[in-house]
């Protein structure tokens, strides 16, 4: 497989796919003219050609044929479609990463008859290089393949290898899901703040702001201190932040949270169940 400008085949050009290829390219971990985007609808593979330079293709098969790498992009409820059409299509050496919420690699390797699965959860932040990827691979996938698979998600900023592939769903529910819980935090107090009598982009500002200087703050500290310390810190007895804490505290504002990630968690193991086939790596000489 070639390390350097490897062919990175994107199959799905959703808006996942546009930030790693985006990540790809600031990174210079392969050039455009390495990049191929597949998928049905050509006005978007035409844009992303538009936009970045690499190679737009509406053929899945023919997109594969000389991949180095495979990354599949697409929603769940299509992969099996997917997969089945990239049936025996795919390089023999190639390396498949399947970034599919729920779809473990044990049924991407089986429906693929090809052994070198990585799968990863990245996140929206990696569309700007501040996302974090959790990632696992496939017993047969070579050290040469995961520096490969490491350095296409440490293009969309930091990544975590972890052995357990169970992981993956919870990185899912929480660092892959998060991005939208926090969106909706900072929605709510955008509109809290209006209520109070702040124009809209005044309000979006103070947000925009305390929510990137807290977790700053935090990342700084976060060797030396626990969360509740520096939380501690800012709440004075019988002070404004006590009452406001109190009311979250009695609103079940930790409860819903800790019930809205296992909801997301319990919907990717979902999205993974149903008839998973023996991997190809604990499958006999004879396929059985």
């Amino acid at each position: 497989m070639a390390l350097e400008q490897p062919r990175i085949v994107f199959i799905g050009p959703g808006v996942m796919a546009e930030a790693m290829i985006s990540g790809l390219i600031r990174k210079k971990v392969t050039p455009p003219s390495r990049i191929v985007a597949s998928g049905p609808r050509e006005e978007r593979v035409a844009e992303l050609e538009k936009r970045y330079g690499i190679v737009p293709i509406t053929d899945n098969v023919a997109a594969v044929q000389e991949a180095d790498v495979v990354v599949l992009s697409v929603k769940p409820q299509v992969l099996s479609q997917v997969l089945e059409e990239l049936q025996g299509a795919i390089p023999q050496d190639a390396l498949v990463l399947s970034i599919v919420a729920g779809a473990p690699m044990a049924l991407i390797a089986a429906k693929l008859g090809h052994p070198y699965v990585v799968r990863a959860m990245p996140n929206t932040p990696g569309q700007i290089g501040k996302g974090i990827s959790v990632w696992t691979a496939s017993p047969p996938v070579t050290e040469e393949q995961r520096e490969l698979a490491r350095s296409i998600l440490a293009a969309l900023g930091e990544e975590i290898y972890m052995n357990d592939e169970n992981y993956l769903d919870m990185a899912t529910a929480l660092s892959g899901t998060g991005p939208a819980y926090v969106f909706l935090f900072m929605e709510a107090l955008v509109d809290a703040g209006v209520h109070l009598g702040f124009p809209r982009r005044i309000a979006e500002k103070l947000v925009v702001h305390t929510v990137l200087g807290s977790a700053e703050f935090y990342r700084r500290l976060q060797d030396q201190v626990h969360l509740a310390h520096l939380r501690n810190q800012v709440t004075s007895p019988g002070g404004t932040t006590a009452s406001a804490l109190y009311y979250l505290e009695k609103a079940g504002f930790r409860t819903a949270l800790s019930r809205a990630v296992w909801a997301a968690y319990v919907r990717s193991r979902e999205l993974g169940q149903g008839g998973q086939p023996t991997p190809p790596w604990e499958q006999g000489p004879n396929g059985d």
